[in-house]
């Protein structure tokens, strides 16, 4: 991926892993979107950086969604990198049943739907851009199924198997796919003090871009590097998978 002279949405930029990930584009020359669904937290971010681009938009909306791909294709034309970065955790039992099934719904369309939806929209235009990328943030969690959060985990791993039929659907076109994969990093996903114990977040971040300036297509961290490392059996068959696929 070129990291300069890029025009990028990042959703879930306000905050955690967004918005460390958005200030190292920004730092770099890029022009830089992000959005999210709490505007008190955008204004924070545009504070911090006042040429960053803000627009609130609750991704597990489909109209909203909508209207943030028509309003980035129409004020940014030169828009060629899409982060699909919103997420939401919840830890729920489903042996005592106390949660709300919409609650549920809504971690369903963040963390999966929403990443989907947007890659339909993008491609098109990405299609008919040079240097054009779809990076999606997905978890350790996608090969290490947590069992305080089932459908948090479902999510990711269905994240993991989206990302990688993409990046063989669109090889060889000008669309590079990349997947971040984080380990446990010490943002509030979840609700504040879950993850004290997660890695540095900056120190997340600067080992991300140190994977696409190298160019790497799957990028993790720590406990998430080693999953990736250690899962051979996956690569070899995954690989297979994508040959396949252009028979």
């Amino acid at each position: 991926m070129n990291l300069k002279n890029n025009t990028i949405l990042v959703t879930g930029g306000a905050t955690g892993i967004g918005l460390a990930l958005a200030e190292r584009f920004f730092n770099l020359g890029n022009e830089v979107i992000i959005c999210g669904r709490r505007e008190d937290k955008l204004n924070a971010a545009k504070e911090r950086f006042p040429k960053l681009h803000v627009k609130c938009c609750d991704v597990a909306n489909e109209k909203e969604r909508t209207e943030l791909t028509a309003w980035v294709l129409q004020e940014f034309p030169d828009f060629n990198v899409l982060v699909n970065n919103a997420g939401i955790q919840q830890r729920v039992n489903f042996k005592d049943n106390a949660f709300d099934w919409h609650q549920l719904q809504q971690e369903l369309a963040i963390n999966l739907e929403a990443p989907i939806h947007l890659s339909k929209m993008f491609i098109p235009h990405l299609l008919a851009t040079n240097n054009s990328c779809i990076i999606n943030v997905s978890s350790g969690l996608a090969f290490l199924p947590p069992v305080m959060a089932p459908v948090y985990g479902a999510t990711k791993a269905g994240l993991h198997s989206f990302t990688f039929c993409l990046r063989h659907q669109l090889d060889g076109t000008s669309v590079q796919v990349i997947e971040i994969v984080p380990p446990a990093v010490n943002t509030d996903l979840g609700g504040a003090g879950l993850h004290t114990s997660g890695v540095d977040l900056n120190e997340f971040a600067d080992a991300v871009f140190v994977g696409l300036e190298k160019g790497d297509l799957e990028i993790g961290y720590g406990m998430s590097l080693g999953l990736l490392s250690a899962d051979a059996t996956r690569y070899e068959l995954e690989q297979r998978a994508g040959q396949f696929w252009k028979h």
